[in-house]
């Protein structure tokens, strides 16, 4: 069974007016002032008209901006219910909103990003202008809405990769720090992304697809049930969360914002499967799980297909980033676009405390947040 995290997936010419001489004055009857009203009154609805496509178009971007993981519906049912809200208005304006979750345990207080949300962070309303403009009302947007965060003993967010810098944090004492995730450009074509595969995985995928079928799964039952199988088969439990991955995965299959796909061997078996969901501008790798037995390229032959999916509907395709130097290997061979995530973080001194000494009398550990 393989996670996100740890899986070893291979987962638009001035016309020159004629010279004229000065002629003769003569008397002008009076000019009516009827015609130049109308034509102001056409100007003005051409102003009226300007500025309601222009606040259209803001609006347009500013709901792209969100991604899957700032949808409401996602993060009731990841965090059942325990997030809140920093927003920034102007008037009736939205300028700025930014999710974050909040829970405790025990004696600590926690804002983490919450189980299969992959990123989070700030999401603000663009303005029209110069650089120097678009950058102001973007760090004063952005720290209006830090200020609106709770305090708490440990703070951890990655942000959307189309947040290309965290200076706002920094700036008020959150450590800034870089992860990665690769990327296939919406632009691509199959045939570009086929070539930019190195030959070995163009080489499993082959093999694979020669003993395999790749098909949509039939209910997100059988995908469930498959995760959870091959979980017990290697005496783990879901990292995410089985309630929580039932909810997420049967909603989004429901809201036609994600899908689930098999690999079938031979008697129409499934021994390997990906969940794939999507926004406005990308489709997000977030799921994969494989039989023991299955065949080597069979993650990397569902991976191709949801890329294909992913170029048909002009989407960028996310691989959803990796953690380790054997997944960063395997991805890599897919000749995506390596690309910087932003994480922002911040932790009292207890937490700290309490970290260090975790790890001193457990080496090798990882420190877990909600302990």
């Amino acid at each position: 069974m393989t996670t996100i995290r740890d899986r070893l997936v291979f987962g638009e010419q001035p016309q020159i007016a004629p010279l004229s001489l000065p002629q003769p004055q003569q008397s002008q009857p009076s000019p009516q002032p009827q015609p130049f009203a109308r034509l102001s009154r056409q100007a003005r609805a051409r102003e009226v008209a300007s500025a309601a496509s222009s606040s259209a178009d803001v609006e347009s971007k500013f709901a792209r901006a969100h991604s899957i993981f700032h949808e409401r519906w996602w993060l009731d049912i990841a965090t059942q219910g325990n997030w809140a809200l920093a927003t920034v208005k102007q008037d009736d304006a939205v300028l700025g909103e930014m999710p974050y979750a909040l829970i405790r345990r025990r004696v600590w207080r926690i804002s983490h990003l919450p189980p299969l949300t992959r990123t989070l962070g700030p999401v603000i309303a663009p303005v029209t202008g110069s650089a120097a403009r678009q950058r102001r009302h973007q760090l004063d947007v952005t720290a209006r809405l830090i200020e609106q965060l709770p305090a708490c003993d440990s703070f951890f967010q990655v942000l959307d990769p189309r947040v290309d810098d965290a200076i706002a944090f920094a700036l008020r004492g959150y450590t800034v720090s870089a992860r990665y995730t690769f990327r296939l450009d919406a632009q691509c074509t199959q045939d570009e992304a086929w070539s930019r595969l190195d030959s070995k995985t163009r080489n499993v995928i082959r093999g694979a697809a020669r003993e395999l079928t790749v098909a949509p799964i039939a209910t997100p039952g059988e995908f469930l049930g498959f995760y959870e199988d091959n979980l017990r088969a290697r005496s783990r439990s879901n990292a995410y969360g089985s309630a929580v991955m039932r909810q997420l995965v049967n909603t989004f299959v429901e809201r036609k914002s994600g899908t689930l796909l098999g690999a079938y061997g031979p008697g129409a078996k499934l021994v390997a499967a990906i969940g794939l969901v999507w926004d406005q501008q990308a489709m997000y790798f977030l799921l994969s799980s494989r039989m023991p037995e299955a065949h080597c390229g069979s993650i990397s032959l569902l991976i191709w297909s949801g890329i294909q999916r992913a170029i048909e509907s002009g989407l960028i395709f996310d691989f959803d980033g990796f953690s380790s130097p054997s997944t960063f290997s395997f991805l890599n061979g897919f000749g995506a676009t390596l690309t910087q995530r932003l994480g922002v973080e911040r932790h009292g001194t207890a937490y700290l405390l309490a970290r260090t000494l975790k790890r001193r009398l457990a080496p090798g550990s990882v420190f877990a947040p909600n302990l």
